[in-house]
């Protein structure tokens, strides 16, 4: 694929298997799931899940940035949480971070996630020409 370029920050945590941070093709960016893990550190960040929630998306516009976009310029995400108990929280903070038009969603709740964190997003972003 000649329009696949991979998108790699410092500024988020990097890579803790065989993906990439981000790949954009045909003028779309897919974001790899962000865990709420400090980039300087590579540790989940401590505190409620709120603080994790902001973390997860100071990860994303971070990469949104490296992709040459903002986060408004999301389009979808996806919501792991290992508890749905946390959606209002979570709810709120997304909230905080988008403006209208909000991006489609999808929550999910899973067994489990990554390095025990207690949720994951991913997102598909479509930058403006």
């Amino acid at each position: 694929m000649s329009n696949r370029a991979v998108i790699s920050t410092t500024d988020a945590p990097q890579a803790i298997g065989p993906y990439s941070q981000a790949v954009k093709a045909n003028g779309v960016v897919y974001l790899s799931g962000q865990i709420p893990f400090n980039p300087a550190t590579m540790q989940i960040v401590e505190g409620d899940i709120a603080t994790q929630a902001r973390q997860v998306f100071a990860n994303l516009r971070a990469v949104c940035h490296a992709a040459g976009g903002e986060l408004n310029q999301i389009v979808k995400v996806t919501i792991f949480l290992t508890d749905l108990g946390n959606f209002a929280e979570v709810n709120a903070v997304m909230a905080a971070e988008f403006g209208e038009p909000y991006p489609a969603r999808s929550t999910v709740q899973v067994s489990a996630l990554p390095r025990g964190a207690a949720i994951e997003i991913e997102a598909i972003m479509v930058p403006r020409a």
